[in-house]
């Protein structure tokens, strides 16, 4: 025994065995998550501001009107005191928050003397695609935590490559802001297995998006009450978050709006009544109910459908939350007449989640997939941003050549839109005062002598010009109208 002791010792003194120390996944509590991996981080973050910084320059056409109207047209007149609101601020429907936003950068360029037209067109839409990068890299840091490597960058992938996202994520809209912050509230939701979760985080995200746009409590309704039902303390939760995340919103909101309104202003009842109880929202065009089934949400998501399709069968059960929001928030969006795309936007994120787990369980054909799947929607992607629906736009810059006119001898400019009312922006991408007027076309709120001014124009234009300017001399300087109604 002595002699095996002895063969057994590696030199003259004896040494404790010292293990070699696995740098393993599974060992290491560290690497598992990957948020205090600073270099992918700081790639993350890099790469989505470049990207989104590029999708706000190739992003130069016109969506709807309230791209300018219920935000940069607001925040101008806020600001300067010239400008036109459109019926919804009169009627009291809309919020000042999200103006406030752009009308705090317009006063600090005012201030240092540097509120140039083009300053004031970009600084906002560069503001949003900054918050739309924020989002896009919390998205992918949510993905990494709940699920490996390889299927967080195939989702991010595919989050990046939507059409529909680059189309609309820079964009001076309130969906595109709800939108954002719906990504970021989703890294604070408890979803199973999620590392990231806080419930004040994320609640107190919902109420901002709510206080923006009123109608992202239908998005949220489901994960609430799924997080309700599988909270164990649910007084606790009521009491310490519910109550004071949801009356801090309340408060802060009326107090902003009864500030700028000059008077008692529940934006969030008014939104409801109107658009709601009132089918207001009608009167800017219906669809039939399934719509959104046949068209709308097939457009939205593009090329990604048949992979959401797929990516359904696989992640069905872990993901259902998320599935059951896009179904819950396309069904309501159903039973309302007045339907656009924009408005089941925010729920994109969450079909990216099973677009992604589509994509890296195709092993055989992934590069293949994602290749075809890239080119599908960058096709729609440029188009949309470059071509369509770009002119309106564009005669704002030729509009804003005749702010230089000082000439006294001459006529001062006075510009007629002869088109559907809000088809352009207005003194927000003038930036002077000109004397301009366009066709009105508010909703009949049952008031007396009620009448559409677009609608008689397109009903006999020739007729409203001759009523409308009886002598040459009341004729404006400058016509902006369609191709169409040249002759």
């Amino acid at each position: 025994m002595e002699n095996l002791r002895a063969r057994l010792r590696f030199g003259s003194k004896e040494e404790d065995v010292k293990l070699r120390k696995r740098r393993s996944l599974l060992y290491s509590k560290e690497e598992l998550n990957p948020l205090n991996d600073g270099e992918l981080t700081a790639r993350v973050v890099v790469f989505s501001v470049v990207f989104r910084l590029i999708n706000c320059l190739l992003v130069q056409s016109s969506f709807v009107p309230d791209e300018y109207w219920q935000s940069v047209e607001v925040s101008h007149r806020m600001v300067f005191n010239y400008g036109y609101l459109t019926w919804e601020w009169k009627a009291g429907l809309r919020g000042f928050l999200y103006p406030l936003l752009f009308a705090f950068l317009y006063k600090i360029l005012h201030l240092i003397n540097y509120d140039s037209v083009h300053l004031l067109i970009w600084l906002p839409r560069i503001i949003q695609a900054l918050l739309a990068a924020f989002a896009d890299a919390k998205f992918f840091f949510l993905i990494r935590t709940l699920e490996n490597h390889d299927v967080a960058k195939w989702t991010f992938f595919c989050h990046m490559c939507s059409w529909f996202t680059w189309f609309c994520c820079t964009r001076t809209l309130t969906n595109s802001t709800e939108t954002s912050i719906t990504c970021l509230a989703l890294f604070y939701f408890p979803l199973p297995g999620s590392k990231t979760h806080s419930s004040k985080k994320y609640l107190a995200l919902v109420a901002l998006a709510v206080i923006i746009r009123p109608t992202a409590l239908i998005v949220w309704f489901p994960l609430i009450l799924y997080h309700f039902w599988h909270q164990d303390d649910k007084l606790r939760l009521i009491t310490h978050n519910y109550i004071p995340i949801g009356t801090l919103a309340v408060v802060i909101s009326t107090a902003i709006d009864c500030v700028f309104y000059e008077k008692w202003a529940l934006v969030q009842w008014n939104f409801v009544k109107f658009n709601i109880i009132h089918s207001v929202a009608e009167f800017y065009g219906s669809h039939p109910w399934h719509w959104y089934f046949t068209q709308g949400f097939a457009v939205v998501i593009g090329p990604h459908l048949p992979f959401f399709l797929h990516g359904c069968s696989l992640a069905f059960r872990r993901y259902k939350v998320l599935l059951a929001a896009v179904v819950w928030t396309i069904v309501v969006y159903s039973l309302l007449p007045h339907k656009e795309f924009r408005f089941i936007y925010p729920v994109l994120p969450f079909c990216m989640v099973f677009c992604g787990m589509s994509l890296a369980h195709l092993k055989a054909w992934r590069r293949a997939a994602a290749a075809a799947l890239l080119m599908a929607n960058l096709v729609p992607a440029l188009y949309t941003g470059l071509v369509h629906q770009r002119g309106t736009l564009d005669v704002m810059n030729h509009l804003q050549t005749l702010c230089d006119v000082n000439d006294s001898t001459r006529l001062q400019p006075d510009v007629l839109f002869l088109m559907p009312c809000h088809s352009t922006p207005f003194y927000s991408h003038v930036h002077c005062p000109l004397k301009m007027r366009f066709l009105e076309c508010p909703p009949d709120l049952g008031e007396d002598g009620y009448f559409e001014e677009a609608e008689r124009f397109y009903d006999d234009p020739l007729l409203w010009l001759r009523t409308s300017f009886p002598n040459k001399s009341s004729l404006p300087t400058h016509l902006v109208l369609f191709d169409v109604l040249e002759q």
